[in-house]
């Protein structure tokens, strides 16, 4: 089991390190709208790649930060018992939720984006507009991405669960609400 918890610790690493890195990009997101408010509105100038790097920022920073959201247990929890429940139970819920929900959603998601990124990626698919961002294959790119980091950390919330319903961990503490 020692091997499993190097993995699981890996990966938690790895989630640790995409979401605090991502997290600079709400910073960014609200200074560039400062900015093409600023440039709009105030000097009477628009720019087409200044509103749609917001765009970008946007989806990447949701979509990267979700394995980070995931690790620290910040994503809604349908099952009202959870909260008072056993560890053990919250193991249990915890490892089925992973096996029968996250998974097969993961698998799904890839499986269906797969061509959808790799037909954008054989075009260079840009935008739309002329003086728009012309990568719209590396946002596209982001959602495997995103599969890729939320399924990780669905290994490790499985050995997590393993190794408490096991008795060689303690549970970590959920995120508190935010109110």
């Amino acid at each position: 089991m020692n091997a499993l918890a190097r993995l699981a610790t890996l990966i938690d690493a790895l989630n640790e390190r995409v979401g605090r890195a991502v997290a600079w990009l709400a910073l960014f997101m609200v200074l560039a709208q400062f900015a093409v408010v600023l440039m709009r509105y105030i000097f009477g100038v628009g720019s087409v790649w200044a509103q749609e790097s917001i765009v970008y920022m946007h989806g990447t920073l949701f979509m990267l930060a979700a394995g980070y959201t995931l690790l620290h247990n910040g994503h809604v929890r349908v099952d009202v018992f959870y909260r008072t429940a056993s560890p053990a139970y919250k193991a249990r819920v915890d490892l089925l939720g992973t096996l029968l929900l996250l998974w097969p959603v993961c698998f799904l998601i890839f499986y269906v984006a797969f061509p959808y990124v790799e037909s954008s990626w054989s075009v260079r698919e840009g935008s739309r507009e002329t003086s728009g961002i012309q990568g719209v294959y590396l946002l596209k790119s982001v959602i495997l991405v995103f599969v890729v980091l939320l399924a990780l950390q669905g290994l490790s919330t499985v050995i997590h669960a393993l190794r408490v319903l096991a008795g060689l961990e303690k549970p970590v503490e959920e995120a508190s609400p935010v109110l």
